[in-house]
């Protein structure tokens, strides 16, 4: 299934669609997010936001909910079902399109290094878990919410491994494509 899926990537991908996805993470990340933080901040009171965290704890999130504040809380779990459902669609159209098109290059098609187009999708995923255990902790608060209190930082944390690492492979690909590519003008150049 990974395979197919990841297949399906390679075929959507071109220069154009990567270009696109790339405008629209540009965009999210010059117009919508610096507004998103203006609002969120107006809430945290500086202890932060489980989604801007890298590392916490259940008691670290429950110690976020209760610095929000009812109104605080409800902004929260509002933004997670808003803007935090395109966010993620966002960063994975810019990475998935952008990790394809130039492993495609980079890569024999059949070389386990194309499977990496995934890795964003991963991200995404783990994002949309983080968002639905942090949102469900918030909307219960003050009451506990076992086991969701505790697998949300672990999302989190998979999160930033997968979208972080996104970065990591994406340079990786034009690194390899980059060299490919010297190696076939040197080539065509000696011939």
């Amino acid at each position: 299934m990974a395979r197919k899926i990841s297949e399906r990537l390679y075929r959507f991908s071109n220069g154009w669609v990567a270009l696109i996805g790339l405008l629209v993470f540009a965009g999210f990340i010059g117009l919508v997010l610096p507004a998103q933080a203006i609002q969120a901040e107006a809430y945290t009171e500086g202890i932060g936001s489980p989604d801007g965290s890298f590392f916490y704890n259940a008691e670290r999130l429950y110690r976020m909910a209760e610095a929000y504040g009812p109104e605080g809380r409800a902004a929260y779990i509002r933004a997670r079902f808003t803007f935090d459902l395109i966010w993620p669609l966002a960063y994975l159209l810019f990475f998935a399109t952008g990790i394809s098109w130039v492993y495609a290059k980079a890569f024999a098609p059949g070389s386990p290094w194309r499977l990496l187009n995934l890795f964003p999708l991963l991200g995404a995923i783990f994002d949309y878990l983080e968002n639905l255990g942090a949102a469900t902790v918030m909307a219960r608060y003050p009451a506990p919410t076992p086991l969701v209190d505790v697998i949300t930082p672990i999302f989190t944390s998979i999160k930033w491994f997968f979208v972080n690492g996104s970065f990591v492979v994406l340079g990786l690909g034009i690194c390899v494509a980059l060299w490919v590519w010297l190696a076939r003008k040197r080539q065509s150049g000696q011939a």
